[in-house]
């Protein structure tokens, strides 16, 4: 009899993994005799957990850095890739000929189209690049007299305004800490780029690799995360949370890539009007830099004034000014129109999460840490959303009503 149970036991399909979630669903409440004992308890709870394990996340965030964004590398790739996927798989589906064009094959299809298109604009960008690269090295002698010269008559007019010796003394050591500071920032910054980019080398096979995967098993993963959990709202929950989860990063990926290509393409153009000789280069570090929250912009600020400034003084203004002009625009005008639906952060949480991720995992926290902090918002709306609450203090400064019991 057993044996015959089991049998007739039906099994988890795609069809049915949500189960039956219609009819009444009964909530389990906890009745407590005081109105703030479950947040007193709930606020406790989380603060002896978060110390519990901070030692423990601290080591395996250390030691695991590097896999995890490679792993979050290939996330955001095939987020980028799966729209082309679908759009090239969606004509033969709709024929009804969705065996002859599978999704494995729509998959290697998209990455040869992709890379095609970054061969060929590495092709006709890099030679114009490494020119302005070797035009700006071979012009750090002249811009070093520049200097020097602008130096020397700055000292002139401050001596014919009768400015005292000291104030001159001064406004000189100024003059060249700032421009010891700029070099070594610029040199630091080719030469941990240089070093970043042979350190990940490996990574263009692996990463396109873990995509590939990720695009082709997607459904598979939430099958799986699905099966384990029961039957019911908290299986219809956890489902909704997958898909909220999956429209907040699609939302992410989609405006860090128009972003990253508008801002390049807006700030080469910019720095052409402007008279820089070195638009194209400025323009793609714009553009790539963009894909790192706050410190991005504020790096290509520095390296795009500085070179500017030994050009002319007026130039250097004017391209604070494009700059600063472009960044209100991309953070009030184009990036809310881009992200739509998607991640709606306040600039201090931003601020607060890049300055976290980058104590937690250092470079590779900057990139992921909007993402994180995005995937917890969600996350955190659920848990209100599920426990009917305003917030986590809820009830602890803001007494309920008690409903009494009495026993038999």
């Amino acid at each position: 009899m057993s044996e015959e149970k089991e049998d007739e036991k039906p099994e988890i399909t795609n069809e049915n993994i949500l189960g039956d979630t219609s009819g009444d669903i009964q909530r389990v409440s906890l009745v407590s005799t005081s109105p703030s004992v479950r947040s007193i308890v709930r606020v406790a709870v989380v603060v002896l957990l978060l110390l519990a394990v901070k030692d423990f996340l601290g080591a395996l965030l250390s030691s695991l850095t590097y896999l995890f964004f490679m792993i979050v590398l290939a996330i955001f790739l095939a987020y980028i890739i799966n729209p082309l996927v679908d759009l090239i798989q969606r004509p033969f589906v709709q024929r009804s000929y969705g065996r002859m064009m599978s999704r494995s094959l729509a998959i290697a299809l998209s990455f040869v189209i992709l890379f095609s298109i970054l061969g060929m604009s590495a092709y006709y960008l890099a030679p114009r690049v490494a020119e302005q690269t070797k035009t700006f090295v071979a012009n750090v002698p002249a811009y070093t007299t520049s200097i020097q010269t602008n130096i020397n008559d700055l000292n002139r007019r401050l001596a014919n305004m009768r400015v005292s010796e000291g104030v001159q003394t001064q406004v000189n050591e100024k003059i060249n800490t700032f421009l010891e500071d700029a070099g070594t920032f610029i040199t630091t910054f080719l030469g941990v780029s240089a070093v970043y980019i042979l350190t990940y080398l490996p990574w263009l096979i692996l990463v396109p690799i873990l995509a590939f995967f990720f695009l082709k098993d997607a459904h598979l993963f939430r099958v799986g995360v699905l099966r384990v959990v029961p039957v019911g709202e908290w299986r219809t929950r956890i489902d909704s949370v997958i898909s909220d989860v999956n429209d907040t990063l699609t939302a992410y990926a989609r405006a860090q890539i128009i972003s990253c290509v508008l801002i390049g393409v807006i700030c080469t153009i910019g720095f052409y009007l402007l008279g820089n000789d070195y638009a194209l280069l400025l323009g793609i570090l714009a553009g790539l830099l963009e894909l790192i929250p706050l410190l991005g912009p504020l790096t290509i600020a520095v390296l795009a004034i500085s070179v500017a400034g030994l050009e002319s003084g007026w130039q250097a203004l004017w391209t604070g000014v494009f700059l600063g002009a472009l960044r209100v625009a991309q953070d009030y005008v184009f990036y809310p129109r881009i992200v739509r639906e998607g991640i709606h952060l306040h600039p201090l949480a931003i601020i607060l999460s890049v300055l976290a991720g980058e104590q937690v995992a250092g470079i590779p926290g900057v990139f992921i840490a909007i993402p994180v902090v995005a995937l917890l918002t969600v996350l955190y709306k659920h848990i209100l959303d599920h426990t009917d609450s305003r917030g986590l203090f809820t009830g602890l400064l803001e007494p309920k009503e008690n409903k009494e019991t009495t026993s038999i």
